[in-house]
């Protein structure tokens, strides 16, 4: 996998919604995830601005992020948020391609599990429940990996019922000793 890094764009922020974000309750035991993120898109210069505008007031000042790259086609060096700059950098083989970790001098460090922007939200919903749970074992890679599981459970459950619903093993059986479910020809 190959990293596109760009100088630091200043480019003019458009109004954005607010961050789908979920941290683990103040107090609670300390886990392998802080919590989640749930962007809109895989544009990080887009991104981190609405990130950091919904962290800064309540946990501190954003001052560095990592990524992998597996899952972000441009990381900018430099991204300009609102009142400062956030450095970007990104570990291919050192990080999960499923987590951001942000950097406060002040506070110390978050790590979020990255929900992919074209994820369901039931699923999103999911996945951010699973990584705000007290003292969290799993790690991003492997919350995404459980809900990949759960989803293809889901889906065959799913085509199971349809088939049984379309006549299924009666249907099958039927077809299979010569018997047309059609009404006779005339």
């Amino acid at each position: 996998m190959t990293a596109t890094i760009e100088p630091t764009i200043i480019k003019e922020r458009l109004p954005s919604a607010s961050a789908r974000l979920s941290l683990t309750p103040t107090g609670s035991v300390p886990g392998l995830l802080d919590g989640a993120w749930w962007p809109r898109s895989r544009d990080l210069l887009r991104e981190i601005p609405t990130l950091t505008d919904a962290l800064d007031a309540c946990w501190g000042r954003i001052t560095h992020v990592t990524v992998n790259p597996t899952h972000w086609p441009v990381i900018p060096r430099k991204v300009p948020v609102t009142g400062h700059t956030v450095h970007v950098g990104w570990f291919a083989a050192e990080q999960d391609p499923n987590k951001v970790i942000l950097l406060s001098y002040t506070v110390g460090r978050l790590d979020l599990l990255v929900i992919p922007p074209e994820t369901e939200p039931a699923a999103a919903a999911r996945l951010m429940a699973a990584a705000t749970v007290s003292r969290g074992i799993r790690t991003a890679s492997g919350l995404m990996a459980d809900e990949a599981i759960s989803h293809d459970a889901t889906e065959a459950r799913s085509r199971e019922e349809e088939w049984e619903t379309d006549g299924g093993a009666a249907s099958a059986a039927g077809a299979a000793i010569g018997i047309s479910s059609s009404a006779p020809r005339r």
